[in-house]
């Protein structure tokens, strides 16, 4: 059966109907017109409304209503006569009716609930989650800005490096004496600015001591198979100044040059710019002749740990994570680890003469010393002494090598963990320790670049606990080409040579006497003092160890000791050698 729609009439005077419909669509009902074919269904306001058209109807009983109403196609549109089921339609629409709320829907709380709200709420929660952590945000934003205006007021009021927090005023390396008269005083502003190049390679005057072949098993080492770190107490390590050592004595008395220093004090020269705490440099000026000295007990005779930090360490001295015992502690693991990494199987390379601050029969560390100079200009030419640790045969020919240790006291202070990190995560560990440490990795750098070494070994040495400061494993050991790394930390090596450079010609233009190089323990520069000639001769006394530092760990502890004791004997016992030639070692130099 098809639906008939009727006739639609045309509106010739406009849009919709017609103000007087045709006759086929109207019909009189009650005495009032209503459409044709569509029962009329009589209801009142106050009801409510349902359905218009029902066409789920049974049909059967559609049409059994239909004919018995008369009525046919109609049925559909006829609800009067269905009280039943207008009964029923009535109760389901009572059922399903809902007034439309035009309140906007509750927040969700913050709660145990929260998580278990119902599906049309979680866009709402995911915005409580957005709007928290905006506030933690913003909170972290402003405890920053904080700090950040704290460290400014703090770095202006000290006039220079805003220092750590919470900790005291840093003091100098060497005590200012009232007499002592200030000359200049320079700012590592200007270091930065300065360039010079060097003609490269240097000439090499001299080679003495012998080296040991250095054991390729450390490469394999990792987290996962550790080496225990182990204690040399028998051989001895050496830390002679420039006028201490006989080999410089006689190449200045053979004038070979008119300046002379070790690579420790320049390398101190170079990376300057990078250092926080505070160190100095004995200078004398003898005739026409330069000589950069550091004193007994020095504190380049150490090795920083954490000196570019941020995070504070401990201020009582004695405490195992303190500055002082960090440094004890790291010159011990790095002379232990340059002489564990060696094959010791009594096969060395020895030079042109041995060691020259080792007696007879005296077992000494693997140590070659290069004597090498460098031309500054006509009249300037540099002689140092290099230190070189190993050697090793790569492709038939011989290269020499430096070894040094980085070492983790407690991962809290850092932040990286290296059993965790150093295998998935090596550049992390490297770049955290670049921050920390940046100066004296910058200071091994350039020792190994006046040295003329072929490869840097780096070994990351941890402790076996973070509370024990005697036992210490090999995590691993990485090598790297001296001028790659120095690339790599942003280690210029012509400002370097620009640093030494201006220092070299500044001090020429001093008269003859003796001079302290300072670094500032706060502001970042050094300062010049010229002081009293017998400055620094008697002032040496050897300081003991803290307390639990002398308490010897448990025997089958031992074997993973260190040789710093012996090392400090033996150069008190080279300096009393030394201290009658001193007094004339301008004479004799000139």
């Amino acid at each position: 059966m098809g639906f008939d729609v009727g006739i639609v009439p045309l509106n010739p005077d406009g849009w919709g109907p017609p103000e007087t419909p045709a006759s086929p669509l109207l019909t009189k009902h009650d005495g009032a017109a209503h459409p044709a074919n569509i029962p009329f269904a009589p209801f009142s306001r106050s009801e409510k409304l349902g359905r218009v058209a029902d066409w789920t109807r049974n049909s059967n009983f559609a049409a059994n209503l239909s004919r018995s109403a008369g009525g046919g196609r109609d049925g559909v549109f006829d609800f009067a006569l269905d009280e039943s089921s207008a009964l029923a339609g009535a109760a389901t629409d009572d059922s399903s009716f809902r007034l439309v709320d035009g309140k906007p829907p509750p927040r969700p709380k913050f709660g145990p609930r929260w998580r278990f709200q119902q599906r049309p709420q979680l866009p709402q929660r995911r915005d409580e989650e957005v709007e928290a952590r905006k506030r933690e945000a913003e909170k972290e934003r402003a405890r920053r800005d904080r700090l950040y205006h704290l460290n400014r007021r703090f770095s202006s009021s000290a006039g220079g490096h805003g220092h750590r927090r919470d900790t005291p005023a840093p003091k100098s390396s060497v005590d200012i004496q009232p007499e002592w008269a200030m000359l200049d005083q320079i700012p590592f502003s200007t270091f930065s600015k300065l360039s010079f190049s060097v003609p490269d390679p240097p000439e090499d005057l001299l080679v003495c001591g012998a080296l040991e072949f250095y054991d390729r098993s450390f490469d394999r080492v990792n987290p996962k198979n550790e080496r225990r770190l182990e204690r040399f107490k028998s051989r001895n390590f050496f830390k002679v100044t420039t006028t201490d050592d006989p080999v410089i004595r006689r190449l200045a008395a053979d004038d070979k040059a008119t300046v002379f220093a070790t690579d420790a004090i320049l390398s101190a020269l170079m990376c300057a710019p990078r250092s926080v705490s505070s160190w100095d440099i004995v200078i004398q000026r003898v005739g026409n002749k330069l000589f950069f000295d550091k004193r007994d007990g020095s504190q380049l005779d150490l090795l920083p740990v954490n000196e570019t930090s941020q995070e504070a360490l401990p201020e009582a001295k004695e405490d195992i994570n303190s500055a002082y015992s960090l440094a004890i502690e790291a010159t011990y693991i790095n002379q232990n680890f340059s002489q564990q990494v060696l094959v010791r199987d009594g096969n060395k390379v020895t030079f042109d003469e041995p060691n020259p601050f080792a007696t007879e029969g005296e077992e000494v560390a693997s140590v070659a010393y290069r004597y090498r100079r460098w031309k500054l200009d006509e009249d300037t030419h540099l002689v140092a002494r290099c230190e070189v640790h190993s050697v090793t045969d790569v492709k038939g020919q011989r290269a020499f090598m430096t070894l040094n240790a980085l070492n983790e006291f407690d991962p809290k202070y850092t932040g990286v963990d290296w059993r965790q990190k150093l295998e998935t995560q090596r550049g992390a560990v490297l770049a955290t320790e670049l921050k920390n440490n940046t100066n004296k990795l910058a200071k091994w750098t350039a020792q190994a670049l006046l040295a003329g070494a072929d490869m840097m070994k780096l070994g990351y040495v941890s402790r076996v606990h973070s509370r024990d400061h005697f036992n210490h494993v090999i995590l691993s050991v990485i090598g790297y080409k001296p001028r790659d790394f120095a690339a790599q930390i942003n280690l210029n090596t012509s400002n370097m040579w620009g640093i030494v450079k201006s220092i070299v010609d500044l001090c020429m233009k001093l008269n003859e006497g003796k001079y302290v190089l300072v670094k500032d323990p706060v502001k970042p520069q050094v300062r010049i003092y010229e002081v009293p000639a017998d400055a620094f001769e008697n002032e040496y006394v050897e300081e003991p160890l803290p307390e639990e530092e002398q308490v010897q760990p448990p025997a089958e502890e031992d074997a993973t000791g260190n040789a710093m004791d012996a090392a400090a004997e033996a150069d008190a016992n080279s300096a009393a050698g030394a201290a009658e030639v001193e007094k004339d070692a301008s004479a004799s130099a000139v």
